[in-house]
């Protein structure tokens, strides 16, 4: 009962981001890598250390619309939620993402299909190394329990990202469900966006309709977006403040498992083949890529730490002494 207690009178404390130069870059890497089918915009949310602030902030978006739209106290209840909002965390990374996707998403794609097997392992060398952030951020000494909940994220993110990709004609209700069930997936770290967009046949229509600036499409899109993101995010909220360990094990699995999405050698109905004659090849650019995050994973960890000494020191100025 103490237990019970505890965690729900001590939420997991979020740490903010204030610098905007760092924010629109953190931005431009999640966008990037949205454009590219089976490599997940929130894992890079969580290496890059905003994951907890991007949820906490979109569910008070979330709570500031619904409280403008069905009350109480329409304009004040939205401002109260509002004003909860890292907005300076939030501003520069949205815009990080929306100009890292109009002028990414057409040359990754072209780069995506003319060269699958290297990018694919590019992003599976870069993916595998970032699993070690949830893993570490669930601390040690894991339970039977925790690796079973890890296990059960890592079968659920396989099965998903084995399932052969469909074909579907494009219509303002098949736009709308794909981009609910897609910003799911980006809020996920381990499923991606853009691979459920593949899996569903809408990912070369989308990037089509970014490059032409449909609107039309675009509108649909965004309108999906936002309902698909009302329902998940409150949920992830929730989990992230009150079972912040056993949410990072679920995750590491379900990076894990989506893994299987970037096997350099696979064809086009998802059948996993064994390593071709070019593995020495794939093998040093899988290792690149995860070398690239673990360097940016050394850096965020020594800009965390020393911002948290400057804040130690203006909480504490005799902390030096």
């Amino acid at each position: 009962m103490g237990a019970t207690a505890q965690l729900t009178t001590e939420p997991h404390r979020i740490i903010e981001h204030r610098n905007i130069p760092g924010n629109l870059l953190r931005g431009a890497l999640i966008g990037t890598v949205e454009t590219i089918p089976g490599v997940s915009g929130g894992t890079v949310a969580l290496v890059v250390g905003i994951y907890d602030e991007l949820i906490d902030s979109a569910s008070h978006v979330v709570s500031a619309g619904k409280r403008a739209i069905v009350g109480p106290d329409r304009v004040a209840g939205a401002k109260e939620n509002l004003v909860r909002v890292h907005w300076r965390m939030i501003i520069p990374v949205m815009l990080g993402m929306v100009l890292a996707v109009f002028t990414i998403a057409g040359p990754m794609s072209r780069a995506v299909e003319a060269h699958p097997e290297v990018m694919r392992a590019l992003f599976f060398g870069m993916v595998l190394v970032s699993a070690a952030v949830p893993i570490r951020l669930a601390g040690r000494n894991w339970r039977a329990l925790d690796w079973l909940m890890g296990l059960a994220g890592f079968l659920f993110a396989f099965f998903i990202v084995s399932i052969p990709p469909t074909t579907v004609e494009p219509n303002p209700a098949i736009i709308v469900l794909a981009a609910a069930i897609a910003v799911s997936a980006l809020l996920l770290p381990g499923l991606s966006g853009s691979f459920i967009l593949l899996t569903i046949g809408l990912y070369q229509p989308t990037l089509q309709a970014v490059d032409e600036l449909d609107l039309g499409y675009l509108g649909l899109f965004m309108l999906g977006a936002v309902l698909g993101m009302a329902v998940i995010v409150k949920g992830l909220q929730w989990l992230l403040a009150f079972r912040y360990r056993p949410t990072m094990v679920v995750l590491a699995g379900l990076m894990l498992g989506a893994l299987r999405a970037l096997w350099p050698w696979q064809v086009d109905d998802r059948t996993l083949e064994a390593p071709g004659a070019n593995w020495p090849l794939l093998l040093l650019v899988a290792a690149l890529g995860g070398i690239a995050v673990g360097i940016l994973l050394y850096v965020d960890h020594k800009m965390s730490t020393r911002r948290a000494q400057l804040e130690a020191v203006r909480v504490d100025p005799d902390a030096d002494a």
